[in-house]
């Protein structure tokens, strides 16, 4: 596993106000995460796995400290900045796939080339490339309600690494998909890291998960209760010791 770190976070903090209570969703976190690694984050509901993801993701912004995101402080950077960011560096996975329904698998995956200012011909020959990759070059023209739930995951891996990002984000990419279909996804993810050097980091309460990890982060309370190498780990069906 490669050692240059990617994602650097210090004394990372995100307060809530709720009324006439603080909620402390983040507790001072500091953490790197390497190029290339697999990382799962673990956690009950609340624990601060959503928030982390938000603050790697530039989609918020700390109450305190700061996130890097290839030496830069993501807290310095602007709206259009971040957008920049998002973009070009972050790739972004989710549980209930997000496709736009009324579009193909491949325009579904055009449209942030497309947005990036990708001319037509081109997002097209990319998004193909991305959809074969992910092995659905014999669905490119299927609606997400003519696909599987497996097979709009792939979309959505598909549309995910459109930009070539550097990092991706994956919210319980597993947790819509059947036992077989969940492996076949994970193994999406973790070729990613191995072949194309893109770090990846999940949010799971999947084992299975655990098993591809380079490392598993556990948050509890908004703040990291500990941070293991997969090989510390002995991981059997239905729990982790």
């Amino acid at each position: 596993m490669a050692q240059d770190v990617i994602i650097r976070c210090r004394d990372l903090t995100k307060t809530y106000r709720m009324g006439n209570q603080d909620v402390h969703a983040l507790r001072e976190v500091n953490l790197d995460i390497y190029k290339g690694e697999y990382l799962s984050v673990m956690g009950p509901s609340g624990s601060g796995k959503s928030t982390l993801f938000n603050m790697i993701g530039a989609l918020d912004r700390p109450t305190a400290g700061s996130v890097q995101i290839a030496g830069v402080d993501l807290t310095t950077l602007g709206s259009l900045q971040l957008a920049y960011i998002r973009n070009h560096y972050l790739g972004y996975i989710f549980q209930a796939f997000n496709l736009i329904p009324s579009l193909t698998a491949m325009r579904n995956v055009m449209l942030p080339l497309l947005f990036s200012g990708m001319d037509n011909h081109a997002a097209t020959a990319r998004a193909t490339e991305v959809l074969t990759e992910v092995g659905l070059e014999h669905r490119l023209h299927h609606r997400p309600d003519e696909l599987s739930g497996g097979q709009q995951q792939r979309v959505a891996i598909a549309r995910g690494l459109a930009m070539s990002p550097d990092i991706m984000l994956a919210d319980e990419p597993t947790a819509n998909l059947d036992l077989h279909t969940g492996e076949e996804i994970i193994n999406i993810l973790r070729k990613l890291a191995d072949n194309h050097g893109v770090t990846v980091v999940t949010a799971t309460h999947d084992h299975k998960m655990l098993d591809k990890s380079d490392r598993i982060l556990w948050i509890k309370d908004g703040a990291i209760d500990r941070l293991q190498m997969r090989s510390e780990l002995d991981i059997r069906v239905g729990r982790v010791e």
